[in-house]
């Protein structure tokens, strides 16, 4: 027998099948999806691989397989999962097998694959009587030593960190009772449990409203019918979404079925994973970054094992290992995080609709700003469209104003607060109400201008500007991370006419500060949430502290259910309109009602303030409307008229190397190759040019870009193209509709 083999590795060259040998005492054992060692090269070291396939014969085997790791391997659904990402995200398949097996144990030392934390258990050696019994007639003399037996009899053993703890006793207390054969103390597996510090009130189901009603009906029968069905929740913010989710997913483990919970944002994990620890107590599992890898592997071994039935986590949470899977549920599903930006380039959404085909159980799409593709599926019947027009505790939508910056400066307000949003704040704390303040830009001056030679000051590795961040006194690049002191002279001419332009989170919190000095505030952004459990603490803070500012990123936008907050301010709502991107509209348009939508949701009506210089755009004007329909409307002719997006694909060929004249060589040669493959009726290409961030990591950046549907022939044309010898430190990365152009 033959078993073709990919070898664990990220290198290009060796994204092929090898052929092994499987000896004959290892054939019963063998399967596809098993993880193996092998001899790879001309020496005798062996590599780890993965089986894909097997077969009779093979004229190029003439190794065989030296072992196989039966505790790490995948099943076969899961193997032709990677498969397919491999060939449609153009990258390896032991790229994509990795990220389905359980963390921290995708690499090749074996040493490293066990991941279970033990620790010294203490148990009773004796039955609970004869200990008692000696207890009473004196046996046991110390008080000390009663203590311990007196406790185990009533909790059933303990780890014996905790019982020194608890009792405030030694570990010699415990060495002794073992020595006289009344105790035991083992070595016993530690779960690393993520909730262990929450206390969560129980939580009964609501009553669904009438559009509820009719969307739960209609995807609970797809579950019970074992039906693969695609349903959009279209609701507007704060209608009541979740409380569908809750009650399917009730449903689906009422028939012994199993739950997968995406959603966009780590912010957002602890308030989804409270609302499901209330309703489904510690049935649950979480798979995210934040958690450390012990805790990842703990609750990935918690999902295989079926003690946890439901799975909450970011968009990496697709892979986990369910059984008998009933529902996939991904909320706001427009957001850009369900797309990875790193290799593999995978889409959350195009996985979820694979796995739940084959698993024959609904997938559910949920936003209150749908993405334009989705909508349209929607709309055109290819899938299930269910809307939600009522907040589901008649809460009324917040009302909207738009504040034109421009007309700010004429009227000699040089500050980020317009006079608008500097009245209503103080009107909000003078009433004990909450506000958010949204920013999508961290640090506190965006960029460092010379004033004598007009020259900014760049990043040394990018063609990007640094940022001041003020509370480190030091300028970061966004993109490679470096930090450096700050200048108080231009690199370039030496002048020290240095300015200092342009805002960020850290200077809205200084002038707020000044502004209202009575007035508590808390930020949230990526520079204040680098800790565990620090996006939880600081939401847990605002709400439950009556901290009267929040000032954030897109953090604090989305899905976040504040009740004493009645005002939003959006400080520079058109940010997004001025990137190089087809989705800049719905990006802002998107980010606007999410934001305004966390304003109001209680009895009090809720006011939100929008500052931009963009006011007539109507991506501006429509979010002000909080009219999805109009937006739709006027973006989807724009699109249909420019061809993009879902009227064909935007695929992205990227060329990134330290030497340029290498770089421009190469996307040459893969222009040429389309141009003599490609059909120019159905697919249109762009001759190749520098990427608009040109530099990031002192590597160069060129790109080519194509229009046209993504099918097969296609897809073996772009194979073909790039298909040309590549220097070690030169790349070539395919990306299919990239969250960004940049």
């Amino acid at each position: 027998m033959i078993a073709e083999i990919i070898v664990n590795s990220n290198a290009r060259a060796l994204n092929r099948i090898f052929d092994y040998v499987v000896p004959k005492e290892m054939e019963k054992d063998i399967f596809i999806g098993a993880r193996i060692y092998a001899p790879f090269g001309k020496g005798s070291k062996l590599e780890d691989g993965f089986v894909i396939g097997l077969k009779e014969k093979s004229e190029f085997a003439n190794k065989e397989i030296a072992k196989i790791i039966y505790d790490m391997s995948i099943p076969e659904e899961k193997m032709n999962l990677a498969k397919l990402m491999a060939r449609k995200y153009f990258c390896n398949i032991s790229d994509c097998i990795k990220l389905m097996l359980p963390p921290g144990t995708a690499g090749k030392q074996e040493a490293g694959w066990t991941k279970e934390k033990t620790g010294n258990f203490v148990c009773l050696a004796k039955d609970p009587k004869e200990i008692e019994e000696a207890i009473n007639i004196g046996d046991i003399k110390t008080d000390k030593h009663k203590k311990v037996l007196e406790f185990l009899i009533q909790n059933d053993g303990m780890y014996l960190p905790d019982l020194e703890s608890i009792l405030e006793i030694s570990t010699s207390v415990c060495k002794t009772l073992e020595k006289k054969g009344y105790i035991e103390i083992v070595q016993k597996q530690i779960e690393r449990n993520p909730f262990i510090n929450k206390k969560v009130e129980k939580d009964e189901p609501k009553k669904l409203n009438a559009e509820q009603k009719k969307a739960y009906n209609s995807i609970s029968r797809a579950i019970e019918d074992n039906e693969p069905m695609r349903a959009l929740i279209y609701g507007i913010t704060g209608s009541g979404k979740t409380e569908i989710y809750l009650q399917l997913i009730a449903k689906a483990l009422e028939l012994g079925k199993t739950a997968i919970m995406l959603v966009p944002e780590i912010s957002l994990t602890p308030q989804m994973v409270d609302g499901f620890l209330a309703r489904f107590g510690e049935n649950i599992a979480v798979l995210h970054s934040k958690l450390s890898a012990g805790e990842r592997y703990d609750e990935w071994q918690r999902i295989e094992t079926g003690k946890a039935k439901i799975v909450i986590g970011a968009r990496s949470a697709i892979f986990a290992p369910v059984k008998n899977l009933g529902i996939i549920i991904i909320d706001e599903e427009h957001d850009m995080s369900y797309k990875s930006d790193m290799s593999p380039r995978y889409h959350a959404k195009e996985l979820a609709k694979y796995i739940t085909e084959r698993a024959r159980c609904p997938l559910v799409l949920g936003s209150a700003t749908p993405d334009i593709s989705t909508y349209k599926q929607g709309l055109d019947n290819d899938i299930a469209l269910f809307t939600l027009s009522k907040r589901a505790n008649n809460a009324s939508l917040p009302e909207v104003q738009i504040v034109d910056l421009r007309q700010e400066l004429a009227n000699g307000n040089r500050s980020m607060i317009s006079d608008v949003l500097k009245k209503e704040i103080k009107t909000n704390l003078e009433n004990k109400k909450q506000t958010i303040l949204f920013l999508n830009r961290r640090g506190y001056s965006t960029f460092i201008l010379c004033r004598d030679c007009g020259e900014p000051v760049k990043c040394p590795n990018c063609s990007i500007t640094l940022t001041y961040h003020k509370y480190e006194n030091s300028l970061k690049c966004h993109y490679c991370g470096i930090q450096m002191p700050v200048v108080k002279k231009c690199p370039k001419c030496n002048s020290e006419k240095v300015k200092y332009f342009g805002t960020g989170t850290q200077k809205l919190e200084d002038e707020i500060a000044k502004l209202f000095p009575e007035a508590s505030m808390i930020r949230m952004d990526t520079d204040t949430v680098t800790k565990k459990n620090s996006h939880e603490e600081i939401l847990n803070k605002f709400r439950n502290e009556k901290i009267d500012i929040l000032i954030g990123t897109q953090m604090v936008v989305k899905g976040h259910h504040f009740p004493k907050v009645t005002l939003v301010g959006a400080i520079a709502a058109d940010g997004a309109l001025n990137i190089e991107d087809y989705n800049a509209s719905q990006k802002t348009f998107q980010t606007i009602v999410q934001v305004a939508g966390r304003a109001g949701r209680e009895e009090e009506k809720g006011r939100v303030i929008i500052q931009t210089y963009n006011p007539d755009h109507y991506a501006i004007m429509y979010s002000a409307k909080q009219d999805y329909e109009l937006f739709y409307n006027a973006e989807i002719g724009i699109r249909k008229m420019l061809k993009y997006p879902p009227f064909c694909d935007i695929i992205m060929i990227r060329f990134v190397g330290k030497n340029i004249e290498e770089i421009q060589d190469l996307s040459k040669k893969v222009y040429n190759n389309l141009e003599k493959l490609i059909d120019k009726k159905n697919t249109f290409v762009y001759a190749p040019v520098s990427s608009p961030v040109d530099k990031i990591k002192s590597k160069y950046r060129w790109r080519i870009i194509l229009k046209g549907k993504l099918n097969n022939k296609l897809l073996n044309i772009l194979y073909k193209a790039i298909d040309v010898q590549v220097k070690y430190d030169t790349s070539i990365t395919v990306d299919i509709n990239p969250n960004s152009m940049m």
